[in-house]
């Protein structure tokens, strides 16, 4: 059989072009956080203070509310990224890994989810984890970060978790939730300096062995963008879309919308953009993981959102005050997208 030699040479130019084509297509990454506002058991752990957190304590803390709880904060999850759930999820003030691993068994038995987590020093009990999605990611390393306070205080550990994604990328996961502002901002900031230094130390470190690194940090900062903690000590910088980006620098994704006035926590009528993601330089630049401009933002379903009263706009928590209110968390979680090359 003859072959013409126009089909030969178009056979040609397809078999070249595809090695091309596959190598540009490109993954969508969905990365959140949420502070789940004392995702505590019912059971005494005589290692935490969590009294307040048990059936006979002040909270009335039984398994019927955890189960409540627990089915709400899968609602929203659910409702992430478009019904289809986040890739990454950072998650804080969890008293135990068990708690998320009963999330993810009653609610995502189609997700293929893991999770790394490391219990803390904190006296309260309460960590930082991350929930993954192993279709699209490998744990290679997990490690937690000790902030030793000025005071001695133990408090949350820094979760570092490296990922490998199934196309060869490594990501840097820091999940944070710094210390509070007990006693007055002015009185606990050195705290969150501390914690920003060591954070900053660890980046530090990293950068001593490769210059392009894909670092994604995110979680509870109790400080603002624009607090000595996070610009100063951290060294972060707002970022637009037009913001001309410098090496070893990182960039705060929550910028834009804490100038514009919106924030995560409602507190005394106030907005604060408490809960932030931010990111190095070469995911706002040339890297393979690529921060999608503008996609950083509030997630805010209708049923997360008190509709009217006092706390118009701020997440329904689990109690108000004294008075149970079976809501989510106090929290509104933020989130952003992502390429990640194949």
């Amino acid at each position: 059989m003859k072959i013409s030699k126009m089909l030969i040479t178009s056979l040609l130019v397809l078999f070249w072009m595809f090695p091309i084509y596959s190598q540009s297509v490109n993954d969508t990454l969905f990365i959140a956080s949420w502070n789940m506002e004392n995702l505590f058991d019912a059971i005494d752990d005589p290692n935490n203070n969590d009294e307040e957190f048990l059936p006979n304590g002040k909270k009335e803390w039984t398994q019927e509310k955890i189960d409540s709880k627990i089915e709400n904060q899968a609602k929203v999850i659910k409702w992430m990224n478009n019904g289809n759930g986040p890739d990454l999820l950072g998650v804080q003030e969890v008293e135990h890994r068990q708690l998320l691993d009963t999330l993810l068994a009653r609610n995502f038995k189609n997700k293929n989810y893991k999770i790394a987590y490391v219990e803390s020093l904190d006296k309260r009990g309460i960590d930082n984890g991350l929930i993954y999605n192993a279709d699209k990611f490998e744990v290679i390393n997990i490690k937690p970060i000790e902030v030793e306070l000025p005071s001695k205080y133990p408090t949350r550990y820094i979760l570092e978790v490296k990922l490998k994604s199934k196309s060869g990328e490594e990501i840097f996961v820091f999940v944070n939730h710094w210390p509070s502002r007990g006693g007055g901002e002015e009185k606990s900031q050195p705290n969150r300096i501390k914690a920003a230094l060591v954070l900053r130390e660890e980046i530090d470190l990293l950068y001593q062995d490769n210059n392009n690194l894909n670092i994604v940090i995110m979680g509870d900062f109790n400080d603002m963008p624009n607090n000595l903690s996070i610009a100063r000590y951290l060294w972060t910088s707002d970022y637009n879309c037009s913001t001309i980006i410098e090496p070893n620098r990182l960039y705060n994704l929550a910028y834009q919308d804490f100038t514009n006035g919106n924030g995560s926590y409602l507190y005394r009528g106030n907005w604060n953009m408490l809960d932030q993601i931010i990111v190095s330089s070469d995911v706002v630049g040339k890297g393979n993981v690529k921060y999608i401009c503008d996609s950083f933002h509030l997630i805010k379903p209708d049923f997360l959102i008190q509709q009217d009263g006092k706390y118009k706009g701020s997440a329904k928590p689990t109690f108000g005050g004294k008075t149970y209110l079976g809501g989510y968390s106090d929290h509104i979680p933020v989130a952003a997208k992502f390429l990640i090359s194949k």
